[in-house]
Formats: C-alpha cells, structure tokens, sequence
C-alpha cells in the first residue's frame, strides 16, 4: 500500500542523561550522578513518527515547533531519522524531558518548556497532506496542537484511518475515529471511572463508555505486560496478550507510540481493527524487549559548525519574539560580486533578517569540480558576515540545503532572478519551504555578472599579460 502514515501531535525533545552514582551529594540526601553521556530524541510524536520511519514507513510529521535551539534540535532529529516535518508555528519554548539515568533506571526527570501554548493556523501543505494520507495517527500530548480549530476541522474530514492516541489532558477524538489507544490510567481519567472491580472489569467497562461518548469505532486499552482489549460494536470484547512474557524490561518509553503507530498502518492497509490491535501488540512486545527508548539505533551526531549556527539561532529568536519576518537565501557565494550583493540587498529588503545558507568546501567541489572553490568557506563567510544586509551565515555540507533550511524554517526563501521565467520548473526546495507555510521568491539578477565569468576573464587576462611578457 502507498502512501504516507501521517503523525499528527506534540513533540518534545528528550535528553537522556546517563551515569555512574557512587556517593551522595554532602549538603542534601540526594544521589550524585557522574554524567557517561547524554542523546537527544524526539518525544511524543515525534518519537512516534521516528518509529515508524525505523521500519521504513514513508512518515510526514504535522507537529508545533517554536523558533528557539530546541525546535531547531528536534527538526534536524527528525530530518535525520526520515521523517518529512510539517510544522505550525508554536509561541513559547520548546518542551523538554530530560532524564538523570544510572544502572539502567530513571532517578530524576527534569521538565521544561512552561505552560502548554496553542500554535498558529496550519498552513495549507499541512491540509494537503492531511487529505492525501494512507493512516493518520493523532499522538496527543495534551500540549494544545489538536485543540488547533483548522486542524481539529481537516482530521474530521479526512478519509484516511485514524488511530487517536489520548492524553488527559486532551481533547476527545474527532468523531469516527477508527480507534482510539488509551493506557488504563488515561482510560480511567478521560471516563471518570472509579476503578472498581478488576482492572479487566475496569478497562471493559470504561472502554465501552469511551467509544460510545466518543463515536470511535473501537478502543483498544492498552495493559502493559498483559497485552491490550479492544472494544468494539460486538458487545464482547477481545484481549490480545504479548507473544511472550518479557524476561527484562529495560525502558517502556515509547511503547505506546509503536503499539498507536503500528495499529494505524495496519489499518492503512486494510486490516480490521481486532487484526490491528493484534499486530500493534506484537510490535510493542518486541519493542520493549529491545530495550525501547534506550535500545533505539541513533545515527551519528553531526553537529552544525558551532559559530555559525549559534549566531542565526540567536538572531532568529529574536526576529520570531519580536513577531517579524525571517529571510534566507544560499549559494557557494565564491569570489563575491555585485551581482552576489545586489540579490542580498535585495533579499534583505524583504523581512527583519537575512540568513545565508552558504556551501561547504567540499559542497563546492561537488557542485562545481575540483577547481572550486577559489576562496575557502572561512574566507567566504567571513566576507559574507561583513555585510550591513548580512545578519547571519550558516555553512552547510549537502549538496542541497535542505536540512539546514529544515532546521531555520525561514518564512521567505529567495534566489537570484537567473532562477526565473516561464516555462522553468519550480525550485526544488520549494515543496520542502511550503510544508511550514514558507514562500519562494526569486528577486532581480545583475546579468553579466557571475562567478564563473569572473574567473574565465581572470584566467584570459592573466595569459594575455603573460604573452605580452613573451
């Protein structure tokens, strides 16, 4: 089956600490944790949009992100790990967990991030993407992104299987939601259910209470190591137990988002929701027993060059905190010229800052051959930074950039006009701009002007000078 699982939710970012303890701090009773290492991840939805990816599902991700290092930190996590990040803009601070581990357990959780913040209306790829979906899995974090009037409106109207994972703290599924994943605990909460009985005599119970105040097609209780029951139309429920009793449970983070995440593909390709349940089980079963959260492969960290990226983060905060419009525009900007300055003028004119994303050295050569670049990409950003309509550079090594453009989310991307005229395809990180709701302009181009012109006529001058010698 083709198509995207589209993950719609709050994302956090999570830090996971590791130590040694072995004393205790001398002026309070506290453990002293000697730091081994630290790895970022992204959280709630994120983290599920991450799993899906891992197993090679085509994954979008319709998340908020705020302007600051974090929301920066978690697009190029999730850039890296696959997923395609259609973003809202969200006021405030980014969420973060951050977790003090030693000996394979959590001794302390530090939150930050402040208050829950509603992001701002969803820019139209963020419909579009919505309405051409293979599943659709909501993964509620209770921080405000579904409560959104313009989403909540796109998810009633999508045809595509939704799975609603629940929080507390949430709004109740759209109507007709193919199935909702509530824990036990959540499950109690939403339903106001006083536990009485057995928990299974609890979960059918409230299950039933759920889907009916909701109008889902079912809920599927999840029960940690006793598996999960969906609740269905058939007044008999169905419990679903784990393939096999978990020796050692090393983490359980993010069990969750791969039992909501699996049922949703399964869905996606036409699988009833008793089959679904059934497979979501076996795959958080499994997840657990590698190890969850822990136990996940992370890529190798590449790291932004530190000064650079520092410096635009800076600058876009405060462009973003003052309401105002960020500029990026890119290029190899080698032996820089009028024509170079004029479209940087130009571009400047446009918004509140101007970040140029500027190619690598070893960018260049790829683009443009072993010769190139003439000037070393210190010597160009050094230039660059110097220019009153310059705010920020940021060096990048793709060949493209956008994974950096992923991370700076800017609100117009501009190039030289040379990229105009009828007839000529679109920019190609033009689909990539539009998914947080981004412009592409091009802006006027001194003709004549060029790199490459100015080194051929370097090149012709310098041997016409040396016949002349002869």
């Amino acid at each position: 089956m083709t198509g995207q699982l589209v993950v719609v939710g709050d994302t956090l970012l999570d830090r996971d600490v590791t130590g040694t303890v072995s004393r205790i701090c001398p002026d309070a009773p506290a453990p002293v944790l000697d730091e081994g290492s630290a790895v970022d991840r992204p959280g709630g939805a994120g983290l599920a949009a991450q799993l899906a990816a891992a197993h090679g599902t085509e994954v979008a991700l319709v998340t908020g992100l705020a302007g600051d290092a974090g929301g920066a930190r978690l697009t190029e996590l999730l850039s890296d790990a696959g997923v395609k990040v259609y973003p809202l803009r969200l006021p405030g601070a980014t969420s973060e967990k951050i977790r003090l581990r030693a000996g394979g357990q959590t001794l302390l959780r530090l939150d930050r991030g402040g208050e829950p913040q509603r992001p701002d209306e969803p820019p139209e790829a963020v419909l579009e993407v919505l309405a051409r979906a293979r599943a659709i899995l909501v993964s509620d974090y209770g921080r405000g992104l579904v409560r959104q009037p313009a989403l909540r409106a796109a998810l009633a109207e999508a045809s595509a299987p939704i799975v609603w994972d629940p929080h507390p703290r949430g709004p109740a599924a759209v109507p007709g939601a193919r199935l909702t994943t509530p824990n036990l605990a959540e499950l109690r909460h939403l339903t106001g259910d006083a536990g009485q009985g057995s928990a299974l005599s609890t979960a059918i119970r409230a299950g039933h209470e759920l889907r009916r105040r909701w109008r889902a097609g079912g809920v599927a209780v999840t029960m940690g190591p006793d598996g999960a029951l969906l609740c269905h139309s058939s007044g008999t429920p169905l419990i679903v137990p784990p393939p096999s009793a978990l020796d050692r449970v090393e983490d359980t983070c993010g069990a969750g988002d791969r039992f909501a995440a699996t049922a949703a593909l399964a869905l996606g390709d036409g699988a009833t929701a008793s089959e679904a349940v059934g497979m979501a089980v076996a795959a958080a079963s499994e997840y657990v027993a590698a190890g969850g959260a822990t136990g996940l492969h992370r890529p190798p960290r590449r790291e932004p060059r530190p000064t650079a990226a520092r410096s635009a983060e800076q600058v876009l905060a405060k462009v973003r905190a003052d309401g105002g419009t960020v500029v990026a525009t890119g290029g190899c900007f080698d032996l820089l010229h009028a024509g170079h300055v004029a479209t940087l003028q130009a571009a400047r004119r446009l918004g509140d800052c101007l970040v140029v994303c500027l190619n690598s050295d070893r960018s260049v050569r790829g683009l443009k051959g072993p010769e190139r670049p003439v000037d070393s990409e210190q010597d160009r950003a050094r230039l660059l930074a110097a220019l009153d309509c310059v705010d920020a550079v940021v060096v990048f090594d793709e060949p493209t950039p956008h994974r950096v453009l992923g991370r700076l989310r800017p609100d117009i991307w501009v190039k030289g006009g040379d990229y105009a005229g009828d007839g000529r395809p679109e920019l190609p990180e033009a689909e990539l701009i539009h998914r947080w709701g981004g412009q592409v302009v091009t802006v006027p181009y001194l003709t004549g002007r060029s790199t490459t012109a100015t080194i051929t006529a370097a090149r012709q001058r310098g041997l016409h000078l040396v016949r002349g010698a002869v």
